[in-house]
């Protein structure tokens, strides 16, 4: 049997292979969801995936 943590990677993958072609309040849901109490992790993610998905590169939202 599989364990959680494979799974979970798996998933992962996919949505780092995919992320460009979701909506931005999905992306923001998955990030702030994988970086809950990873503060120190959040630029890196951040920049990995403008990286990869340079069309994910959004304007600053308005206040």
């Amino acid at each position: 049997m599989t364990d959680d943590q494979t799974f979970a990677s798996l998933l992962g993958e996919a949505a780092m292979a995919v992320w460009g072609d979701m909506p931005r309040d999905i992306q923001e849901a998955l990030f702030e969801t994988a970086m809950r109490d990873r503060f120190e992790l959040r630029h890196d993610l951040a920049r990995l995936l403008h990286e990869r998905h340079p069309r994910t590169q959004h304007p600053a939202k308005p206040d």
